[in-house]
C-alpha cells in the first residue's frame, strides 16, 4: 500500500510539472481561438458598455474573437462562477464590477472563493455613483435633503438595483454619516427602479450616469452629488460629497477583468499589458466618457490588492448598517 501511494505521488508531481511547460507554451501562442468575455449583468449598464469596449478592441489587436457573454444572476455571482471554474487558459475572462468584493459579505455562501479563484488581470475602469432625488423634492444638496429627510422620520425611502448592491451600500453610508432614517426599496437593476423613481414612490437613488443623465436631461430627475473625490467630467457642474460637507465619503464603481485562478503569468502579463494600450487609447477615453466612464489601468497586483481592500471595506459598512447576508 505504500508503494501505490508513493507511486501516485510522484506521478502527481510530475504530472503538474509537465503541465506548466505546456500551459507557457500554450500561452505564448495565445489565442487561437475564440475568447469568451462574462459580463455577469444584462446588457445596456456600464459593465456591460466597458466590456464591450475592451472586448472590440482586443479582437483588434489580438486578431482573434473576443466575444462578450451576459450571464446575469444573483448580483454577478452566476457569472463569476462560470469563470472560477473555468480552465486558466485565458479563454475565458470575466468583467467584473466593485460587486465581487461585496458579495462576500452579503451572501452566506458562494460558489467560489473570492481571493482564491480567481486571477486578478487589471483594472478596466470605474465612475462615480449619482445621487438623484425626484425633482418635487426641494432639496439641491445633500444637506438639504437630509433636512427634509429628518423632518419626515421614517417616511423617506429611497431605491437601489438590490440588497447589498454598491447602490445599497452609497445610500447605507450616508445614512450612517448623517443620521437620518431612511426605508430601504431593492429593486432588480436600475431600469427597473427608474418608474418608481420618476413616479415620486421612492425618493432618492444611488445610479450610474449613463443610466440617470437621460432622465435628468428631461427634467424628470435632480442631480444632487457624485460619490468620488472628484467631480465627474461627464457632470462637471454636479459637486463632490465632500464638498458637499462629507468628508471621507467615497464610493467608486469600477470594473476589472480577471480569469480563472492560476493563469500562466506570461499569459498575465500579456493581458495586462494590451489592457494598458486600450485603456490609453483617445478613442477608448471618449467612449468611456461618454458613458460616465474613466479608464483605470494599472497593473494586475494592483488590482488584486484594490479588490482585497474593498472586501474589508464594505464588510465593515456592511456589519455598520446591519444587513444581514442573504
Amino acid at each position: 500500500m505504500q508503494l501505490s501511494v508513493s507511486i501516485l505521488m510522484v506521478a502527481s508531481i510530475a504530472l503538474v510539472c509537465a503541465s506548466q511547460p505546456a500551459l507557457a507554451a500554450a500561452a505564448a501562442e495565445y489565442p487561437v481561438k475564440p475568447v469568451r468575455v462574462i459580463v455577469p449583468f444584462a446588457p445596456g449598464g456600464t459593465n456591460d458598455v466597458a466590456a464591450r469596449i475592451v472586448a472590440e478592441k482586443f479582437s483588434e489587436r489580438f486578431a482573434q474573437s473576443f466575444v462578450v457573454d451576459n450571464r446575469a444572476g444573483a448580483n454577478g455571482v452566476v457569472g463569476a462562477e462560470i469563470v472560477a471554474r473555468a480552465a486558466p487558459d485565458g479563454y475565458t475572462l470575466l468583467v467584473a464590477s466593485a460587486g465581487i468584493a461585496v458579495n462576500p459579505s452579503i451572501m452566506k455562501s458562494l460558489p467560489y472563493d473570492t481571493q482564491r479563484d480567481f486571477t486578478p488581470l487589471g483594472m478596466v475602469g470605474g465612475g462615480p455613483y449619482l445621487m438623484v432625488v425626484h425633482p418635487a423634492i426641494g432639496a439641491k444638496t445633500v444637506k438639504e435633503f437630509v433636512a427634509w429627510t429628518k423632518a419626515r422620520p421614517a417616511q423617506i425611502s429611497y431605491a437601489s438595483v438590490g440588497v447589498g448592491s454598491p447602490s445599497q451600500l452609497a445610500a447605507e453610508l450616508l445614512r450612517m454619516v448623517s443620521d437620518i432614517d431612511m426605508q430601504h426599496v431593492p429593486y432588480k437593476g436600475g431600469s427597473a427602479a427608474l418608474p418608481d423613481l420618476i413616479a415620486g414612490r421612492v425618493a432618492m437613488f444611488f445610479g450610474s450616469i449613463s443610466t440617470l443623465n437621460p432622465q435628468m436631461q428631461a427634467g424628470r430627475l435632480r442631480a444632487i452629488a457624485v460619490t468620488t473625490l472628484t467631480r465627474s467630467p461627464a457632470l462637471p457642474e454636479v459637486p463632490t460629497f465632500v464638498e458637499s460637507g462629507f468628508p471621507g465619503f467615497e464610493v467608486n464603481g469600477w470594473y476589472g477583468l480577471l480569469g480563472p485562478a492560476k493563469m500562466p503569468a506570461v499569459l498575465v502579463a500579456r493581458l495586462n499589458a494590451e489592457l494598458q494600450k486600450v485603456l490609453a487609447a483617445g478613442e477608448t477615453q471618449m467612449r468611456f466618457a461618454a458613458n460616465g466612464m474613466e479608464p483605470a489601468g494599472g497593473t494586475a497586483a494592483a488590482f488584486d490588492e484594490r479588490i482585497r481592500n474593498e472586501m474589508t471595506k464594505w464588510a465593515q459598512v456592511v456589519h455598520a448598517a446591519g444587513i444581514k447576508p442573504e
